[in-house]
């Protein structure tokens, strides 16, 4: 039965407000781990391509859907009650740098398909499972100049970017996707764009479904890339009415933390989220980062003591492993609505 997106998602802002939802973990990450080689990524349909491809991750659902469909299932395994498409990169502008814009649009539809599917064969009554049209940053930027000997110098525009994002999410809609996440914000001008590529898109189909925005903190400044910080940037991206913002990548939890309370202190009603690295980069580590499962999950369980969070998982360097860790933590506390990180049994002794 072919079920509308936005009616798939009709539940997610009632399960937000009863439970922490968990998201999965890192793509690349796990991508790392089967150690494929330049052919992987070219497959028969590429093998004559002219430049070299290994790394553009967004072709594996052409060429090793296999890779993608089981990472996908660990992570539902693992507890995701919400998992991204494989499609970070799969917009035209960043598809330029491998020759490959023209393919965008079925990259993640492709994507956004193995997603669905994976969704599909693991989600019950009970537990639904999601699927997230990822919108990524792009290699090109609206807001800083590619050249420092002239700061107006511009490498992409608006109206390119725009036009980029809308090609990326009509073909994770047609895919089948529940919600999109515009992720890892480092320049706050292109995520507009993205958000005003979404509203056109919905208005044209008639089809809202969710959107979560995720920014992020590049350093001890406290601030994104493009020079704002955290309260700037929400107030920036906030006529948008994200069903949650949040933060991602850049940082682990750790560091982190001053900068999702403050959001979760500025954003009201609106639902918060938050998936942090593994914490530092650390090459002698399986995963090329420092933080075991246990500890990650450990701090994220502080922030939902603090009552911080309605939504977490992990960005680089997580696992399937770090996600059950979270998953397992989190799953004692209520929600940032609401009770704040109230553990369920105290709750319901406060009820009796």
């Amino acid at each position: 039965m072919n079920i509308p997106a936005y009616t798939r998602a009709a539940q997610l802002p009632q399960i937000l407000q009863d439970r922490i939802v968990i998201l999965d973990g890192a793509m690349g990450t796990m991508i790392q781990r089967y150690k494929l080689a330049e052919a992987d990524y070219r497959g028969e349909r590429f093998q004559d391509h002219p430049k070299d491809l290994k790394g553009n991750n967004e072709l594996l659902q052409f060429t090793r859907p296999d890779v993608i469909r089981e990472i996908h299932e660990q992570y539902l395994e693992a507890g995701a009650d919400i998992i991204e498409t494989n499609t970070f990169g799969a917009t035209s502008v960043a598809q330029e740098d491998y020759g490959l814009a023209p393919y965008a649009r079925e990259m993640n539809v492709a994507a956004a398909r193995l997603a669905r599917a994976a969704c599909d064969r693991y989600g019950t009554p009970d537990k639904p499972r999601y699927v997230a049209g990822a919108l990524g940053p792009t290699p090109r930027t609206a807001s800083i100049s590619p050249d420092v000997n002239d700061p107006a110098a511009r490498n992409v525009t608006f109206a390119e970017l725009r036009d980029a994002y809308k090609e990326q999410a009509s073909g994770l809609l047609e895919g089948g996707c529940d919600l999109f996440l515009v992720e890892t914000i480092f320049d706050t001008l292109n995520a507009k764009a993205a958000i005003f590529a979404l509203d056109e898109l919905m208005e044209e189909t008639g089809e809202r479904l969710p959107v979560i925005v995720s920014g992020t903190v590049t350093d001890a400044s406290g601030r994104i890339l493009s020079g704002q910080t955290v309260s700037a940037f929400w107030h920036s991206v906030r006529h948008a009415r994200p069903l949650a913002i949040g933060l991602n990548c850049a940082l682990g939890a750790a560091l982190m933390r001053p900068y999702i309370e403050e959001l979760a202190q500025v954003a009201g009603g609106t639902f918060v989220s938050c998936y942090p690295n593994a914490g530092l980069p650390n090459p002698m580590s399986e995963t090329g980062f420092d933080e075991t499962p246990d500890i990650t999950a450990g701090l994220l369980e502080e922030f939902a003591q603090a009552g911080f969070l309605n939504i977490a998982g992990g960005c680089c360097g997580t696992t399937p492993a770090h996600i059950a860790a979270i998953a397992g933590k989190l799953s004692r506390y209520r929600p940032r609505c609401g009770h704040g990180g109230a553990l369920f049994g105290e709750l319901e002794r406060a009820a009796a």
